[in-house]
């Protein structure tokens, strides 16, 4: 797909946080503690989570700006996971206080840069201060719908959803190939394997599906050799940083 700009990154990013924010808004302190789709994650873990990342990646911009690198979250990805299960369980007018600070602070960081700031070097992947803002869209749209406050996969946008099948190819297993076939939309091939699978449906179940979430505008049908087969299974996410 076509890059992004940075200031088109910064477009999304800024109505990724003002969708989230009002979202939250009016959840309370029983509608936190329900359980969501994501293995053993209420929303209050989802919601943690979010503050989490956005601090973190904020991080990663502040330390670049001044020629440094620093750990993505503070004790490695054991101590991402001891700060969201501390987290978790905080009442919901807590969570938007946290959640809106850290909001805060990661859109601070990334709107203060300069053109040239976006190609520095940041340890999040051994990527640039790009491929943060990247992950910090992906991370505050994915999460939103794992909330269910009525922004699922149906609402990601066409921009979103053929970023995300770019960012997810790498789940494809070795030896095969996925030819993604949206409807009323060119087919993609993704995945360098011999064997091929074709998958059909609506671009954003196809999205949803890949990013390990519940398609929810269709059925996705999947064929090999012109006969029908089940959807394939798919390797994890492409970094350890990004799991849930």
């Amino acid at each position: 797909m076509t890059e992004i700009s940075a200031t088109d990154l910064l477009d999304r990013l800024g109505t990724a946080a003002d969708t989230l924010e009002r979202k939250i808004a009016d959840l309370a302190d029983d509608d936190v503690r329900a359980a969501t789709e994501l293995p053993d994650w209420s929303r209050g873990h989802v919601l943690a989570h979010l503050a989490g990342v956005c601090n973190a990646m904020a991080r990663q911009v502040e330390y670049a700006v001044r020629g440094e690198k620093v750990e993505m979250y503070d004790g490695g990805m054991a101590g991402r996971t001891q700060a969201i299960e501390m987290a978790a369980g905080l009442g919901a007018a807590e969570h938007r206080i946290a959640v809106d600070a850290a909001l805060g602070r990661a859109l601070h960081a990334f709107d203060g840069l300069a053109a040239d700031q976006w190609e520095l070097p940041i340890s999040y992947r051994g990527g640039v201060v790009r491929d943060g803002g990247l992950a910090l869209w992906r991370e505050l749209v994915i999460h939103l719908s794992d909330l269910d406050v009525g922004r699922g996969p149906e609402t990601w946008s066409k921009e979103f959803c053929l970023y995300l099948v770019d960012f997810l190819a790498a789940r494809v297993p070795g030896g095969s190939r996925f030819k993604l076939l949206p409807l009323g939309l060119p087919a993609q091939a993704i995945g360098g394997g011999e064997n091929t699978v074709s998958i059909s449906g609506m671009l954003t179940d196809i999205a949803a599906w890949l990013a390990g979430r519940t398609p929810t505008l269709g059925t996705l049908r999947a064929e090999a050799a012109a006969d029908s087969v089940p959807l394939p299974d798919l390797l994890p996410w492409p970094a350890p940083a990004t799991a849930k």
